[in-house]
């Protein structure tokens, strides 16, 4: 309704009919006509349902992140899954000490690099007396097969020393007797003493981790053959041929009716001596 006072305004008269035609056939949009619908509408392709597994394999994607003048920044580093997770790849080294160079835990493995010398090693050895121990001592409990009746305290020159005479010595003197020598009675090993524990006397190699006294041999079938109860006779013949053949894989051999004080063991030990091997 027009304002109190204000002037009616006259309505334009209306354009003919034929003026309204030719605009609108003029305009450039007159002539497109929409595209007809299909008559059975085209569904879309289906979506492949998430698994747990194709989940956990295609993390979803994270936006771009845009720092200060709509430069990228690096996308952060996504933390590793959790240990035991299907993918966490974990590569472990497995560091073995060298053979007679570290310590050997659980079972009895080998020494001195020779796998037939079974033992472990063990810590430095120093003696109460000056002169005594070991720098570098292993335990051996077999050699070649033949168990030792106790580990026994030595450096690994003596022990390849005893693997020599087991495999050349021991084994060729008893063959097949009573089934093989199985194990050998260990009488001493490493002990801070003077030779034939006489006081004052010089050092024996027993204290320097270079000695050991066997004192009998098992053989497979249960037989004990003893060096005090079996050395002369019949039955005595296969350790008097292991005695002669310790002389040369050991400096020193001495047996029953050396000096008397070895007439129950046979004392075998790696020192040196200018005029090659005493044997007794």
């Amino acid at each position: 309704m027009p304002r109190p006072g204000a002037a009616a305004v006259a309505p334009a008269p209306a354009a003919p009919a034929s003026v309204v035609v030719a605009a609108s056939s003029a305009h450039p949009l007159s002539g497109l006509r929409p595209r007809p619908r299909p008559a059975h509408p085209v569904a879309a392709p289906p979506v492949p349902e998430a698994t747990p597994a194709t989940a956990a394999a295609a993390p979803p994607a994270r936006p771009e992140r845009r720092g200060l003048f709509g430069f990228l920044r690096p996308r952060e580093r996504q933390a590793a899954p959790p240990a035991g997770s299907p993918g966490n790849v974990q590569q472990t080294a497995i560091i073995r000490p060298a053979p007679g160079t570290g310590p050997v835990t659980g079972r009895a493995g080998s020494v001195c690099g020779n796998p037939a010398i079974r033992g472990e090693t063990v810590a430095p050895v120093v003696g109460r007396i000056r002169g005594c121990g070991i720098e570098k001592p292993v335990r051996v409990s077999a050699v070649g097969g033949i168990a030792l009746s106790q580990g026994a305290l030595m450096d690994c020159p003596t022990a390849q020393a005893l693997h020599r005479w087991v495999e050349n010595g021991v084994k060729p003197a008893f063959g097949a007797t009573g089934g093989g020598v199985v194990k050998m009675q260990v009488a001493a090993h490493y002990v801070c003493r003077g030779r034939n524990n006489k006081k004052g006397a010089k050092l024996s190699e027993h204290a320097k981790g270079k000695a050991i006294d066997i004192s009998a041999f098992v053989l497979a079938d249960g037989t004990t053959l003893t060096v005090l109860r079996d050395w002369r006779g019949n039955r005595g013949r296969p350790i008097r041929a292991a005695h002669k053949a310790a002389c040369g894989p050991f400096g020193t051999t001495l047996g029953p009716g050396s000096d008397g004080y070895h007439e129950d063991h046979l004392h075998l030990d790696s020192a040196s001596y200018r005029n090659g091997p005493y044997c007794r």
